[in-house]
């Protein structure tokens, strides 16, 4: 049995033991507010730390470099929406309408840009390359997801904000702003200690599902269906991750990518923003079920979380072991086999 535990993903392990803590204890009142606030402040951390540590050069690669955007942007809003037009068809009298129409909803919107950058540079990847790339994601999909619903789902407002392009430069350009400005004083010590930023990388994460868990958990969203309907509508979230992640894996690699984009390619193509698709739903959807049409984006927030923490480890391991000339981890690196 110890065995058995000593195989098992230790960050795993502890975004599990996050999840119970935020089902047992999730935050509410006063400390929501300070929860919300702890977010804010690991997402800064977090961009501070990269923009210290990126060369301005690397930083001018990952946005030069149109084919890995070109990639993630056609994944993000032509391949997802695709993907959520076929399913709410093939679902049709299955799942209600509004599940229905969080399912596309979900499929709609932006990359996230915390957790794709966290777990590409986990995984050993072009951490510039999917800097540039979730964050234009953001950025653009404050206009191009009140769009895309505005012609799939039927609403009764748009959803343009210009407080939402403001949100993203205060908590992710402004520090990575202020890092780079920083870098020659504090570049070289964070590089000589690796384990500082690897605890904020995944520290952050951490913080990230405990918030978004505990939201769901005050807001009963986990009580607005049947058991049986919340596992029916996770079984569709994790097929449509499963799809994506093989599709980007499958077309970086058959493309030529190098192993460092392709992680990029797949972290940042097979991501959902749930930050910025809550506000979004309580927007474009006034007067509806707004807590049953983001119930598959909060599970598919949950389940990419999970599987992109696992996916990344391996990613990881593989790179480890090629650094340090040891054989290479059984399979080539990619989707992680059931």
């Amino acid at each position: 049995m110890f065995a058995m535990f000593r195989r098992v993903d230790r960050y795993l392990l502890l975004l599990i033991a996050t999840v119970v803590l935020a089902a047992v204890l999730p935050a509410r009142g006063d400390a929501a507010i300070w929860v919300d606030r702890g977010v804010n402040v690991a997402v800064a951390a977090l961009f501070l730390f990269y923009g210290a540590r990126l060369k301005p050069e690397a930083i001018w690669r990952g946005l030069s470099h149109w084919r890995l955007q070109a990639l993630i942007f056609a994944s993000t809003y032509l391949l997802f929406p695709l993907v959520g037009l076929a399913v709410t068809f093939a679902f049709r009298g299955i799942l209600s309408s509004e599940v229905r129409a969080g399912l596309l909803f979900l499929c709609l919107l932006p990359s996230t840009v915390q957790s794709s950058i966290a777990f590409t540079s986990i995984a050993r990847g072009n951490v510039a390359g999917a800097l540039c790339a979730a964050s234009l994601s953001n950025m653009l999909g404050v206009i191009i997801t009140p769009i895309l619903v505005s012609q799939l789902l039927p609403v009764a407002s748009g959803g343009f904000s210009l407080g939402a392009l403001e949100d993203i430069a205060m908590q992710i350009l402004l520090p990575f702003v202020v890092g780079q400005a920083l870098r020659p004083l504090i570049g070289a010590w964070l590089l000589r200690h690796p384990l500082l930023t690897m605890v904020v990388d995944r520290g952050s994460v951490l913080v990230v599902v405990y918030a978004a868990f505990s939201a769901g958990m005050v807001a009963g969203i986990w009580y607005q269906l049947s058991p049986s309907s919340i596992v029916a509508v996770l079984a569709v979230d994790l097929a449509i991750l499963a799809f994506v992640l093989a599709a980007t894996t499958v077309v970086s690699r058959r493309l030529g990518f190098s192993t460092q984009d392709e992680i990029a390619i797949v972290f940042c193509g097979s991501k959902k923003s749930m930050a910025g698709g809550i506000p979004m739903a309580a927007i474009l959807f006034p007067g509806h079920a707004v807590g049953l049409i983001v119930l598959p984006l909060m599970l598919f927030h949950q389940a990419q979380l999970f599987v992109c923490a696992t996916l990344a480890r391996r990613y990881g391991a593989r790179a480890d072991a090629v650094m340090t000339g040891s054989d290479e981890p059984e399979g080539r690196s990619g989707v992680a086999p059931a």
